[in-house]
């Protein structure tokens, strides 16, 4: 049974998580990891979901504002051993969830085109493809999505 916490970014699990996931990122971003590196500090995110089975944590995800009515989607990420089994979206709906109870019409986010699964994840999860927005304006490796958000009758 996947349990999911609602947290921050001291939660000594996140910060375990995110750790691998830099270490995963480092590989697949190759020269460029240290320019996306820079805008993935996890100090002041305050709204972070982990994904726990049998109290181990699995996955994570977060949020921060970013304007008035959207939120950027950070630091997703899912154990390797435990993926293909529907934990992302598991979190990426609890984020998005989060995000309208708090007033937020819009998530958006980033990936690098060399991460095929995060790209088709989000593609799979109703996120469209827009230009590239903020620090990641001309920047060819960028993918950016955005999702109207919207509350799900049933």
């Amino acid at each position: 049974m996947i349990k999911l916490v609602r947290t921050d970014s001291s939660n000594i699990d996140f910060i375990e998580l995110v750790k691998q996931l830099d270490a995963y990122l480092k590989i697949t971003d190759g020269d460029e990891h240290d320019f996306y590196n820079q805008f993935n500090s996890i100090e002041s995110l305050k709204h972070v979901i982990i994904a726990y089975e049998n109290n181990k944590p699995i996955g994570c995800g977060a949020f921060k504002p970013f304007g008035s009515s959207k939120v950027e989607i950070k630091r997703m990420f899912t154990l390797t051993e435990e993926r293909g089994k529907g934990i992302a979206t598991k979190i990426l709906n609890e984020l998005e969830h989060w995000a309208l109870e708090l007033g937020y019409s819009y998530t958006i986010l980033e990936t690098g085109i060399r991460q095929t699964e995060a790209v088709e994840f989000y593609k799979k999860n109703n996120y469209l493809i827009i230009p590239n927005y903020g620090q990641y304006i001309g920047i060819e490796n960028s993918l950016c999505f955005e999702k109207l958000l919207r509350y799900e009758k049933g």
